[in-house]
């Protein structure tokens, strides 16, 4: 099968939505397309009433790319909540919008001021991305306005977890993001230690019997204990405002930066700093939320000079994601949200739109593999590698959404997606693979 050889089309992005707008009629294919008696009895044996996924909701659909079939389903049609298998969502409006760059940040010259408005790149100051050069940027200015009255989505999304917000996993939105909104937290003896410095006066000890540095809810305000001061969770989010932000970036550029919440100009210019596919490859590899979510706000920021994560959903599915079997349920960019909706079946529609317009040494470079890369690193492991998906799990809930070699040498999409299981996903995960391994031997 003839894949592109490059990111971006060859066509423009009108002509390129009518080339992924394809009917996707899954629901009308014969579930037994492809598979012998003996191969359809095994996976109905596995996943049917007598099974272990029984005892909860499971939906299955495994798809043939080559022939456009469904050689098998099971509840494809029932939404599941989709947790960070979201992220494919997110990874094909990235490529379809922001193709090869990030979206930095708009800029008017005013002078020897600088007005500044983000656009929602999580690069500066976090991991180890190709970093904004702000110095070169701000070199022929004395001073820079910025301003966040752009950003119209919250710093929370949309059925978010309230008590997720100490967790790195959870850090807040925001239009020009530094260190990842983000306090690094380093144990030095029994004290704990914190990057960027300027937090460090707001740390305090205590005696409540805690493992870790804790951010109290309303304030950028840190306790530990040192008897029992573990330091294992490396990163805190830190509550972010308007003027905490410009006093980081004032004291990492050696700039003066003023807030000022001054409306976006019709005419302004944009400066797209840094590669996009590290950042795709790391959301989808590590499944970062932070970085899920800042790109929905650089997608919408691309469409709309504003940064409104609603309203990008909104456009992509009635401009590329019209032709899914079922319409999705789809609240934010990471799928921290429990309003995420996802039927099997839409989920591997929307891989197979991925699958035809990312080029494949690219593909299986930014999926999970397993027993090698990612969050499949420690599953599905095998002498030769044959699971390449996404994974997504929270309390009772745990997908995957990929791709599967087989012993053949064929490769086949499914989703495998599960809800309301009493166990650990452990369990669950234990469970699939069994049912993968089957797969992967008689095909």
């Amino acid at each position: 099968m003839s894949k592109p050889k490059s990111l971006l089309s060859k066509f423009p992005i009108s002509q390129e939505a009518m080339v992924l707008a394809f009917a996707f009629f899954l629901a009308l294919v014969p579930a037994s397309a492809q598979l012998n008696r003996d191969q359809y009895a095994r996976l109905e044996s596995a996943l049917g009433e007598t099974s272990f996924f029984s005892g909860h909701l499971t939906g299955f659909m495994l798809y043939d790319l080559d022939s456009q079939r469904v050689l098998f389903e099971k509840n494809s049609q029932i939404r599941f909540i989709p947790a960070s298998t979201t992220k494919l969502f997110t990874l094909f409006s990235s490529l379809l919008i922001l193709q090869d760059s990030t979206q930095t940040l708009r800029y008017v010259a005013d002078g020897d001021t600088l007005r500044i408005w983000g656009s929602g790149d999580p690069s500066w100051k976090y991991k180890e991305f190709a970093q904004p050069d702000f110095r070169r940027l701000l070199a022929p200015f004395r001073a820079v306005v910025f301003s966040d009255a752009n950003q119209l989505s919250p710093e929370f999304g949309y059925g978010w977890q309230w008590d997720d917000y100490y967790f790195d996993y959870a850090a807040e939105r925001t239009s020009l993001p530094i260190y990842g909104n983000l306090v690094r937290v380093k144990k030095s003896g029994s004290q704990a230690l914190v990057f960027p410095a300027s937090f460090q006066p707001y740390v305090s000890t205590t005696t409540r019997p805690i493992k870790e540095l804790e951010r109290d809810f309303h304030a950028n305000t840190f306790e530990y204990n040192p008897l029992t001061f573990q330091g294992k969770e490396e990163f805190i989010p830190f509550l972010t405002s308007a003027q905490l932000f410009v006093d980081l970036a004032s004291s990492e550029t050696g700039k003066p930066w003023i807030y000022r919440a001054d409306p976006l100009p019709a005419e302004n210019q944009v400066w797209r700093a840094s590669p996009l596919f590290p950042l795709l490859k790391e959301m989808m590899l590590e499944s970062d939320n932070f970085i899920a979510e800042q790109l929905m706000l650089m997608v919408s920021d691309r469409l709309f000079q504003n940064l409104d994560t609603e309203r990008a959903i909104e456009y992509i599915q009635k401009t590329y994601l019209f032709d899914l079997p079922d319409q999705p349920k789809w609240v934010d960019g990471s799928g921290l949200s429990r309003h995420n909706l996802f039927t099997p079946r839409s989920m591997v529609a929307l891989f197979d739109k991925l699958y035809r317009i990312l080029p494949e040494d690219q593909l299986y470079d930014i999926l999970p593999t397993g027993g090698r890369t990612g969050t499949l690193k420690n599953s599905y492991q095998a002498a030769q590698p044959y699971i390449f998906a996404k994974t997504g799990t929270m309390s009772n809930n745990h997908s995957l959404v990929g791709l599967v070699k087989t012993k053949s040498g064929k490769t086949y999409c499914f989703a495998f997606m599960n809800s309301n299981y009493p166990y650990t996903a452990s369990v669950v995960r234990r469970e699939m693979e069994k049912v993968m391994v089957m797969v992967r031997e008689m095909l």
